[in-house]
């Protein structure tokens, strides 16, 4: 038998005692986890890295003597180390994260609501795995590959497919129409990944809906932010919005998206639910829809992230006719869920991220 991997070692930086314990424990109860100290500001963590640094650093945004966008800068300009940011449930704490995540910050947790026993199992579940993906995560100027950690722990938590939202596609051949749809999933990595694609697509791009693993609110601004840097019109998905050529629709934190037909057209179901392999929205969610509604008519992109989600869905839309695309490994910060699907047989191109925008294009056109 293998000897077990050492634990992923994580400095949490907060100014409130309170976050700081409620973190503490969260993570501490996560056999994978060991949570190796804690700092009241960044002055104090910036000590404690000198002496040991850390694999993975939870960061408050708003802390006193420097706030945590100045701290994330200097870190990563000197001494780079994985950052997950934490903040409150606000919108102008959405617009700052989305500074963090250009900054260099690899993903968002929201600070864990205390009292509803649902409520905080499902912020343990999104707090360990963004930790978990932070660890694995290639971060600028970090040497050498990333630890493995956690290797043949098996999760406690009971992952739910996308059974849980609606039934397996049917293998009827979908009718053809004019306008193909694309599809993509993302996760840890993903909100700059998917920047660079979504610049690099023309005004008249085809219908696409997006997947990317965020928090409830902060997916509206960094629509918005897309929005203001891409020749497509980009928008956080409503339920009932039409999937047009040139407009690109991001799943809402916290709902699951699915793909609709109306006729030879598209629109989106946004829903609650339950969490799909970990995550609401799930890309397992949206690709079984889309493997259901689209059919041959879709294109189906995985990109980087921790895990399996999406994999499954991929697999379903492949065997129903879909064009299929995966980010190398080489593009990706973590290269979990693309490397779940490559595994499944189910992706027929594998391309570095500058070349995601031109074969989706060249798929969608087929």
């Amino acid at each position: 038998m293998a000897p077990p991997s050492r634990k992923i070692r994580v400095l949490i930086v907060d100014d409130s005692a309170t976050v700081r314990q409620t973190l503490t424990e969260v993570l501490g109860a996560d056999p994978e986890i060991e949570v190796m100290g804690v700092a009241s500001d960044p002055f104090v963590a910036a000590k404690r890295i000198r002496d040991e640094a850390p694999d993975v650093i939870t960061l408050d945004v708003e802390m006193p003597r420097m706030d945590g966008i100045t701290f994330l800068r200097k870190l990563m300009s000197q001494h780079p180390i994985p950052v997950v940011m934490c903040s409150s449930l606000t919108e102008a704490g959405s617009e700052t994260l989305m500074q963090a995540l250009s900054a260099g910050a690899v993903d968002i947790i929201l600070k864990p609501k205390l009292g509803v026993a649902e409520h905080l199992a499902e912020s343990r579940i999104r707090i360990c795995d963004a930790v978990k993906g932070a660890a694995r995560a290639r971060v600028s100027g970090r040497r050498g590959p990333a630890p493995e950690f956690g290797a043949g722990v098996a999760s406690p938590e009971k992952k739910l497919t996308a059974d849980a939202m609606l039934p397996p596609p049917t293998g009827r051949a979908m009718a053809r129409t004019t306008e193909s749809i694309v599809c993509i999933g993302a996760s840890t990595g993903g909100t700059e990944s998917l920047r660079e694609v979504l610049m690099s697509l023309p005004a008249n791009s085809p219908g696409i809906v997006i997947v990317q693993h965020m928090p409830e609110r902060f997916t509206a601004s960094f629509a918005k932010r897309l929005n203001d840097l891409c020749e497509v019109d980009v928008k956080e998905a409503e339920d009932g919005d039409a999937v047009l050529r040139g407009r690109v629709l991001i799943a809402p934190g916290n709902f699951h998206t699915m793909l609709e037909r109306s006729g030879a057209n598209y629109r989106v179901s946004v829903k609650s639910g339950p969490l799909v392999s970990r995550h609401r929205p799930s890309v397992d969610v949206l690709f079984r829809s889309a493997a259901r509604s689209a059919g041959g008519n879709a294109v189906g992109v995985i990109m980087t992230g921790m895990g399996d989600d999406g994999a499954r869905g991929l697999e379903e839309m492949q065997k129903a006719g879909a064009r299929t695309i995966a980010q190398d490994e080489a593009t990706s910060v973590v290269f979990g869920m693309p490397k779940e699907a490559i595994a499944r047989g189910c992706v027929a191109r594998i391309v570095p991220l500058s070349q995601i925008a031109a074969e989706l294009l060249r798929a969608a056109a087929r």
